[in-house]
């Protein structure tokens, strides 16, 4: 009722108009009918739709009423018209008790989504906003906007081997989903300043998920598997190196145009890498001034319209086609997806933007034909 009442101001007034429609049809209408339930009802939706102390002082009005509608017909003394009065008082003590009771619950489901949202923000630390050249916004969006928490992660770590960042998706949701979240970033978090390429990195996230998955043996947490991709950009900001691993491909921004940056061999997710012999190959791009890296998971690149097509990200524009800083991309983008799924949200959606911000960057060749 709280949505109800924020959309319609005048709804929680309803209560109120519905006894007066009460008493007049009460009025208006020969002495054998009687619409003092329809007030009873009103005294219990008061509970529902407005404050205590509102619903108090219409519980009281709705007392008078019934009290004047029994007098007018001579029955106030009667059997018939003390059962409706007491059948209005209960209704009463009922609303106010409803009124109490979903109060509770607000205030343990405001307590709750205090929690979830501190252990989302405990588990996903919003990014510095500057990492050397580069410029970062992140953004995260749980499917069940009430729960605050899902099963996307992201991470940027300043490494001796340049700027490292990690994007994946847990299958899973819940708890669970937090747990694996918190195993995957760990060890990205300290592999990524020891491992001096990006293959062994992703080895070192699966054998870290790996151990975290075994003691669920033979449960539904062997079949669990986190697409990931793992970018690296070097410290002068001219080589972006992807090693995708399920995960949907990320885009470059560049003059307000917005290309995909598809992998030439992509791996399969983490936790399924020994189905295959080979390892997934790593792309190298070459970046400029300028651009922005925009990473996304599949709340992304799977919302749908009323028709069910999919959301594709190269449609995003940008005015004048200025370079856009992050924030400003991570809007658009979240607008742009909002306005295609019509306010539907299925899956959770995690976003981050990279925007290169030296000015000493040589120029380089379109992304789509630098050498991989």
């Amino acid at each position: 009722m709280d949505r109800l009442t924020a959309r319609w101001p005048f709804a929680r007034w309803f209560p109120l108009v519905l006894i007066v429609v009460a008493a007049l049809g009460d009025a208006l209408t020969p002495i054998g009918y009687t619409w003092v339930p329809l007030i009873a009802a009103a005294c219990v939706l008061a509970g529902v739709m407005m404050s205590f102390r509102g619903a108090a002082w219409t519980g009281a009005f709705a007392l008078v009423v019934t009290v004047l509608l029994d007098w007018r017909v001579g029955i106030l003394d009667s059997g018939t018209g003390w059962v409706e009065e007491v059948t209005v008082f209960l209704a009463v003590l009922i609303g106010l008790d409803v009124h109490w009771m979903l109060e509770r619950r607000d205030r343990r489901l405001a307590a709750a989504w205090s929690v979830a949202g501190a252990l989302q923000r405990a588990v996903l630390p919003a990014p510095p906003t500057r990492i050397g050249p580069l410029l970062v916004a992140a953004r995260y969006e749980a499917a069940d906007a009430e729960a605050r928490i899902g099963g996307d992660a992201y991470a940027i770590q300043d490494t001796p081997f340049g700027i490292r960042v990690l994007i994946g998706d847990i299958r899973g949701k819940g708890i669970g989903a937090v747990s694996i979240t918190t195993t995957l970033i760990g060890a990205f978090r300290e592999a990524a300043h020891h491992t001096s390429n990006l293959d062994e990195l992703a080895e070192r996230l699966e054998q870290s998920l790996g151990r975290d998955q075994a003691p669920h043996a033979h449960t539904s947490h062997d079949e669990e598997f986190t697409t990931a991709l793992i970018a690296e950009i070097d410290h002068a900001g001219r080589t972006l190196r992807l090693l995708n691993r399920g995960h949907p491909a990320p885009y470059l921004i560049r003059s307000g145009r917005v290309t995909e940056l598809q992998p030439a061999d992509p791996g399969l997710p983490l936790g399924m890498g020994d189905l295959v012999s080979q390892p997934a190959t790593t792309d190298t791009i070459s970046l400029a001034a300028g651009d922005v890296l925009l990473f996304v998971t599949d709340g992304v690149t799977e919302a749908r319209d009323a028709d069910g097509a999919f959301y594709d990200p190269t449609q995003l524009t940008f005015p004048d086609g200025r370079p856009a800083a992050p924030t400003e991309v991570l809007d658009t983008l979240a607008e742009a997806v909002y306005r295609w799924a019509g306010g539907r949200r299925d899956d959770d959606m995690a976003t981050l933007a990279i925007s290169l911000t030296t000015s000493d960057t040589s120029s380089c060749t379109d992304a789509l034909g630098s050498a991989r």
